[in-house]
């Protein structure tokens, strides 16, 4: 018989395909960007235009939130998840056969509407999918995904034409499709359409039958009867709907959470580093060498990745968070320090310092600061809430990426390496201060515990100190 771990990670293997996918697109700029302003390039680019293609791919993360939240609470995940990818395989031919700027900003929207949907959903997807004790690292390893797939097109950017790349590209969402058909609905879904006994035989093939999974499906099943049926209703019901959720302790204390683990998962530089490697290396190491410690830095970010869906089995999300966070804001401070004096020749430039300072600071933030706040998508939004709560997530991640991606050429351009981290690392440290006083502990429990730990402040039948002392400051709903 096949165990519940080897079903669970079969299908969170298509989630962390896609994040593979999705990192491939988000470091494709690093190839695509220098190679248009090349004076042979048959499509050609400046430094407001490239801003554009770039900060494109962000921007059409909004449209696949919406998307993907209808899709989600009308067909459920696997079809939704099948639907997301569509628009990132049409991207990558229309990015292989464009002539012109339009072309590629236009296959960059398509890619972008991908990336944001398949982001927030799969974060849903291992949430209802995999067990408390797997959850955590399932969801790390979607970070993990993405940078392997950054170092991927960081290292075919550097030996293939950007065409070829994008051609290459295509062949995860090939093979995702076979892996997404295979799976069965979430459990959660069908216990929200009052399917119960099919939720019921889902979550035992799933979990197996134990008095743990016994015990978490009743309660999942126990609030979802509870809960008052609505009909199909008009559009205006439905805005009047949303509207009162933002009166519920439940759907405010997550959302206004996610808004501060949001702006961190962008300062932590995420989508920053990705996108702009060869041009912040090529500052702060020189352009001969840049493509060798992009090369390194890229393994270093991925094992770390890696590295931390192990930590996250051994140590409570807040301690990691918050630990791993203050040394990283440390470390970038010490780096731009040292660039700053470099760049008044105040001391020598010796590279491997502010490299090797560089490659701790995206270790460390990988450990937890742009893991974490992506893994709460898939733990903090109650299942009520679970479809109109990613979507705004989504917006807030999309919306914190766009000025990131947009700004950051800017930045590097006027403020240089030094100034621009300095400004993220300032950000980065202001939103862990309120996360500090407002994220409880989500660490093996359910998701409906944390449900319920939103609506009273403390988890129930619970005497853990850190989570009431974390409940009494945050706002009353």
């Amino acid at each position: 018989m096949v165990k519940p771990f080897v079903k669970q990670a079969c299908i969170v293997s298509g989630v962390l395909l896609t994040m593979v996918e999705v990192g491939m697109c988000l470091g494709f700029t690093t190839c695509l960007l220098p190679a248009l302003r090349d004076p042979d390039s048959d499509i050609k680019a400046d430094l407001a235009t490239s801003s554009w293609i770039a900060a494109t791919f962000g921007l059409a993360w909004i449209p696949g939130f919406f998307t993907s939240s209808y899709y989600m609470d009308r067909f459920g995940r696997k079809i939704a998840f099948i639907l997301d990818i569509i628009p990132g395989a049409l991207g990558l031919i229309l990015m292989y056969f464009s002539t012109n700027v339009y072309g590629l900003i236009a296959a960059r929207a398509l890619e972008g509407v991908t990336a944001g949907s398949t982001s927030i959903l799969g974060a849903i997807v291992i949430g209802e999918y995999s067990s408390p004790v797997y959850r955590g690292m399932f969801l790390n390893l979607k970070t993990a995904a993405l940078y392997m797939g950054s170092a991927i097109a960081h290292l075919l950017g550097n030996y293939f034409h950007w065409r070829t790349v994008a051609l290459v590209t295509l062949i995860p969402y090939v093979v995702n499709f076979g892996i997404v058909w295979m799976w069965p609905e979430s459990p959660s879904w069908l216990a929200s359409k009052d399917r119960f006994e099919q939720s019921e035989k889902t979550f035992y093939w799933l979990r197996g039958k134990s008095e743990q999974s016994t015990k978490e499906l009743r309660e999942m099943t126990k609030a979802q009867q509870e809960r008052t049926k609505h009909e199909e209703i008009s559009f205006s019901n439905n805005v009047m709907i949303f509207f009162r959720k933002c009166r519920r302790r439940d759907f405010v204390m997550p959302v206004i959470i996610y808004f501060f683990a949001a702006v961190l998962l962008e300062t932590s530089g995420r989508h920053i580093f990705p996108a702009y490697a060869v041009q912040i290396i090529a500052e702060v190491s020189g352009s001969e060498a840049s493509f060798y410690y992009t090369l390194c830095l890229d393994l270093l970010v991925t094992v770390s990745a890696f590295f931390s869906s192990v930590l996250i089995r051994m140590f409570k999300r807040r301690t990691l968070l918050f630990t791993t966070g203050a040394a990283a804001f440390i470390v970038i401070m010490s780096v731009c320090l040292y660039l700053f004096l470099v760049s008044r020749s105040i001391i020598p430039n010796i590279s491997w310092i502010p490299m090797g300072l560089f490659g701790m600071y995206l270790a460390i933030v990988n450990f937890a600061c742009a893991p974490i706040p992506l893994a709460l998508v898939g733990e903090i939004f109650p299942l009520e809430h679970r479809a109109s709560g990613t979507t705004i997530a989504g917006l807030l991640i999309a919306l914190t990426s766009i000025i990131t991606l947009k700004t950051t050429p800017v930045m590097l351009a006027t403020v240089k390496v030094y100034g621009t981290f300095t400004i993220l690392g300032v950000i980065m440290a202001i939103s862990l201060v309120f996360l500090y006083f407002m994220l409880p502990e989500t660490k093996d429990r359910t998701l409906q515990e944390i449900e319920d730990y939103f609506n009273y402040g403390v988890y129930k039948a619970d005497d853990r100190v850190e989570d009431k002392e974390a409940g009494s400051k945050m706002i009353e709903g």
